[in-house]
Order: C-alpha cells, then structure tokens, then sequence
C-alpha cells in the first residue's frame, strides 16, 4: 500500500487488515500521518516503511513479497499542487512509473488510485470513463495535477497492453471522512472545522459550482471490489455517488448540522488561490460501470457522512 497512512490509504488499510489480510505500508508521510493508522490498532499483520517511493532502494523487495500492489501515494489537494508543481509532478509521475516496473518484475496485480481530476474542465454531466479530459493551459499550474494523473493512467494502461501486467484504475470523486484534513484545499473538512469554531465558512468562488461527494466507506469499498474482479483488468472506473450539490448548498448544510452561528462568506479565486485560477463548474460521475461490471454501489447518503466528519472533528 503506497500511500497507506493518507486518507483514502489509512482506511484502505484498516479494511484489508480487518479482511485477515497482510498490509505493508509505505509512506513518506507528507501528507499522510503516523496517527492516521491508530484504528487498526498494533498488528503482527502491518508493517510500516516511512520513506518515499521515489528514493526507497527496498521498494523492488517490498513489491517482490506482496500479491497486490494498491497504489495511492501522490501529491493531493489544489493548495498542495499550487505551493509545490515540482513535488506534484515528480510524485505522480515518477512515484507510478517505480511502482509499475517493479510489479512487472513478478506480474503483480496493481490498483491505481487517479482523479476526476483527469476530466479537467469538462463540464459533461454525468461524466463517462471515455469522456475528454479537457485540461487548461501549461501556465495554469492547476492542471499539472490532472495532466500527471492523466500520465498515471496512460502509463498503467500501457503496460496491462505491451506486458500483460494486470493494472485497474479508479478515479475517486471528492471523497470525504473521519481523517480527511482541510489543510490542502479539501472543502469538507474546512467547512466543519470553521463552523465548529464559530468562524466564517468560507466558500471559495459564487458557491454555484456542483460538485459529488463520496463516503470513504464506500471508496473502500468500490476499491476492494475492482482489485478483486477479473473484468476490472484495463479497465477505468468512477467511484462516486452521481449525487450533485453546490457548494453553497454544502456550506448550508454543514452549518445547520452543527449548529453553527458561523457567517457564510464568498471569497474570489484569486485570493483563496492565485490570480487566473480556473475551476470546473461540475464535476459529476457516472457509475453505471462501477454497477453493472463490478457489481458495486455507493449507499452511505451525504447526510450520513457529513455527520461521521463533524463527529470526528468534535472528537
């Protein structure tokens, strides 16, 4: 598990180890924490490698020993991608490219974590796995994320056609849980964390933006069920609930659920980011492959994980 003290990881791991499974974890934690994997409690089961992927000599051994590689290391977070391009670029690209040779060496299976990022500025709703990526221009350095990540798919493709390595892809859609951080640019996290502390709830732009959100129970769960299926192999899949809400509906909704004498407040692109910054008006998945190929839904409503963030932060 790269990246298995992230977010989406930290879970991803939880649920593998609850499975019975054997989890190796490695990570530099830039962006994950030590803390994040405390739910899975001391496990004869879990090994810990804090180091990067793109310096560690022992990733070809790490790799040699396991069945399934769950690829999820990477830059993340629009603030992340603005304060470090290089960091972003170098992560993504080269991070995947080591993971990928080195689980061709013994044909092992890989699960690549990408984005809706990749679909850019392509406002198509719902959006389909062969939809255009419609990427923004190099100066705008908000579309290395997605270009990189775009690369990552090219390249695990290209490697299940020219090497028969079995690769999966899934493209996460706004995932948000207990964990999660809204120090990156993440919108969930920092709307509960400013209402619980009575500040101003800062939506970013008009606020008319639509956007879907998924529990991370059900990224997990989405996540498991493609590395396990046989048609998954070359193939991409949105992992999402297809359920649209604007942000200023999100900031409502937040700000009833607890309670909060907060102020919701507008703030221009150009001050929450940099001057020039572009962002999708929608961006909505379609899941009916997720559904009909691999058999699998999303059912935690957004309600429902709303409140799992809110207890957590109030925890």
């Amino acid at each position: 598990m790269t990246g298995g003290a992230g977010f989406i990881g930290s879970h991803l791991t939880e649920a593998l180890l609850a499975d019975g499974h054997h989890v190796s974890v490695i990570d530099d934690l830039s962006t994950g924490r030590v803390e994040n994997l405390a739910a899975a409690g001391p496990s004869a089961r879990l090994t810990t490698h804090w180091t990067s992927i793109l310096e560690d000599d022992r990733l070809q051994d790490l790799i040699d020993e396991v069945d399934v590689v769950y690829h999820l290391a990477a830059a993340v977070g629009v603030r992340l991608i603005l304060e470090k391009p290089v960091e972003t670029i170098e992560t993504n690209i080269v991070g995947t490219d080591r993971v990928l040779r080195c689980a061709a060496k013994g044909q092992k299976k890989v699960l690549i974590a990408s984005t809706s990022e990749v679909y850019g500025k392509n406002e198509n709703t719902p959006l389909k796995e062969d939809d255009d990526g419609v990427l923004g221009p190099t100066s705008k350095s908000r579309w290395s994320y997605a270009c990189a990540k775009a690369i990552d798919e090219f390249l695990g493709l290209a490697y299940v056609k020219s090497r028969g390595l079995p690769v999966a892809i899934v493209r996460y859609f706004n995932t948000i849980g207990p964990r999660q951080t809204g120090r990156y640019g993440m919108v969930v996290p920092r709307f509960v964390q400013q209402a619980l502390a009575g500040r101003p709830i800062t939506v970013y732009g008009d606020g008319n933006q639509t956007r879907s959100f998924t529990d991370v129970v059900d990224a997990v769960g989405a996540t498991l069920a493609v590395s396990r299926h046989p048609a998954a192999i070359g193939e991409v899949f949105n992992v999402g609930s297809g359920h649209e809400i604007t942000i200023n509906r999100l900031a409502a909704i937040v700000k009833e659920m607890t309670a909060s004498r907060s102020e919701i407040v507008h703030v221009p692109y150009a001050q929450a980011y940099e001057s020039g910054f572009e962002d999708p008006q929608k961006r909505v998945p379609d899941v009916t492959k997720l559904r009909t190929v691999i058999g699998y839904s999303a059912g935690i409503e957004l309600h429902a994980s709303l409140q799992r963030v809110i207890d957590f932060y109030r925890t």
